[in-house]
């Protein structure tokens, strides 16, 4: 019996699809989580460059790949893969850090939990804020733009193709900026009633020496928090709708850039 031997050729360009497949996919939430076994990983990754590698092999260059230009290459298709993923990152990087700083203005500097997705100590509003978020971006399908992402990067942004000259370093520091503003955006409601309300403890203080605004503030805080997060709960999903409709376009931008 014959055994039909894969050419070399074909399966370096294999390799390359899987490698880039592999780091873009390791950018999507759930997939990236820590509580996914690596064997689940591994095989959609597997099974997705497997199902896309017809379409990219045509936009795949031929090239004699030596045994150093491979690894060169292969490590800039996983360059690509991570710089992908930074950009949807910053999204939720910016929801994490927004409920970072209601939770410390709440008064819940301590009250941190594990976090099995990233295996760090967060606050209970930066979880809260982070389990929100993934639920709307699973809700919307928003995950399905990471598989039309990684068919038109060929397309874009063939392999062996990497520059960082043309602006791709600015693109991500303003995207970097952006987060900062976003979490603004998401915490200044809470942040103006709570001080507001720290203003009116302060003058109390002033007025009522004997009264004990240090145990009020907490129990005030926290309600006042919680009713305007309560309130405002509906504006986060058009906020956050908004930031992933734009997170396609930035994935172009960047594939332009590099």
């Amino acid at each position: 019996m014959d055994i039909q031997l894969v050419p070399i050729e074909q399966f370096q360009t294999f390799l390359l699809c899987f490698s880039r497949v592999m780091a873009i996919l390791a950018a999507v939430p759930v997939i990236n989580s820590r509580q996914a076994p690596p064997q689940v990983r591994i095989g959609l990754g597997f099974a997705t460059a497997l199902l896309l590698f017809p379409l990219m092999a045509s936009h795949t260059p031929k090239i004699d790949f030596s045994l150093m230009e491979f690894a060169l290459v292969m490590a800039n298709e996983i360059l690509i893969g991570l710089l992908l993923g930074l950009v949807a990152q910053l999204i939720f990087t910016a929801v994490s850090f927004g409920g970072t700083i209601i939770g410390y203005q709440m008064g819940f500097a301590a009250a941190n939990i594990f976090d099995p997705q990233t295996t760090q100590q967060l606050s209970i509003m930066s979880q809260f804020s982070n389990i929100i978020s993934i639920l709307i971006f699973l809700a919307l399908n928003l995950h399905h733009i990471f598989f039309k992402v990684i068919v038109d990067s060929y397309i874009l942004l063939p392999p062996g193709t990497l520059d960082f000259s043309s602006g791709a370093i600015p693109l991500l520091m303003d995207l970097a900026g952006h987060m900062f503003l976003l979490s603004i955006k998401l915490s200044a409601p809470i942040l103006a009633l709570l001080l507001i309300s720290n203003l009116v403890l302060g003058i109390l203080a002033r007025i009522f020496p004997q009264l004990n605004v240090f145990m009020l503030s907490f129990p005030m805080n926290i309600g006042i928090a919680l009713l305007v997060i309560g309130l405002t709960l509906h504006i986060l999903p058009l906020m956050l709708s908004r930031e992933f409709d734009t997170m396609g376009e930035n994935f172009f931008r960047l594939f332009q850039m590099l």
